[in-house]
């Protein structure tokens, strides 16, 4: 099974540079963010302690590494829609290795438009204020997450038999998911109810976690709240959690597909 996996994570990384457009439309929203946050909105949003574009720059990071899922849904589907998915399975292959290949594929290309995020941010005026091996571990905790959702939109390309309907169906739980959390800014000015679902979202527990190891955090407390005060932890068991339903669920799915 594993070299059947690694024959398909050269598969995906030798698409990489002969489709050059999906990696340059990957990397053009977060970019449009960086300058819209950083040098529009960013102006008149004050963070104690910590300049704003490194406040964002975090959130800006995970976002991306979340919206890479949508890369997966759509490739996933075409595939299957285009019957290649069928060949696949005609060959004495593992069945789960077409899965793994694909996620592993998709963060290396993700890992790629990470490169081109963190010198834009480096260009705005980002900078690592924690240790190395804290940054290293920021990164490492960066991949996961992508390889986290990965499978998660490994899950709804084949649920969702139409390449079309992926982007707008995955939005509707995207970009609330990465909206309503810290990650452009504070929630302490949401209302009530709205404050405790950003507190509690598993995006915040993982932007935080990325500040926190990239020393960008400025000085206002943090609220009382577990999944924030002990964010890196927070953020893993939540990796975990997605991929414990999201890994299990795929394959069984593709497998009945």
């Amino acid at each position: 099974m594993i070299n059947d996996a690694l024959v398909m994570v050269g598969r995906q990384i030798r698409h990489i540079p002969r489709v050059p457009e999906k990696l340059a439309a990957a990397t053009f929203q977060p970019l449009v963010f960086v300058v819209l946050f950083a040098y529009v909105f960013g102006s008149g949003i004050q963070i104690p302690g910590v300049d704003y574009k490194e406040f964002l720059m975090a959130g800006i990071f995970v976002q991306t590494m979340i919206f890479g899922c949508m890369n997966t849904s759509v490739g996933l589907s075409t595939d299957m829609k285009a019957g290649l998915i069928d060949r696949f399975r005609s060959l004495p292959m593992s069945r789960s290795a077409v899965l793994f290949g694909r996620t592993v594929g998709d963060t290396v290309e993700s890992c790629i438009g990470l490169t081109v995020m963190v010198l834009c941010g480096l260009l705005v005026g980002w900078r690592i204020r924690g240790s190395f091996l804290e940054a290293i571990a920021g990164f490492a905790l960066l991949i996961l997450i992508n390889y986290t959702f990965a499978w998660l939109g490994a899950l709804l390309g084949i649920v969702i038999k139409e390449p079309s309907a992926i982007p707008a169906t995955a939005g509707m739980v995207i970009f609330p998911l990465t909206f309503v959390a810290n990650t452009f800014v504070q929630p302490d000015g949401m209302p009530g109810w709205l404050k405790w679902v950003a507190q509690h979202n598993p995006v915040s527990s993982m932007v935080q976690a990325l500040r926190e190891l990239f020393g960008n955090t400025g000085t206002s407390p943090l609220p009382d709240v577990w999944v924030l005060q002990h964010s890196v932890l927070a953020a893993v068991i939540w990796c975990v959690l997605i991929l414990a339903v999201s890994w299990p669920l795929a394959v069984r799915a593709y497998r009945k597909a």
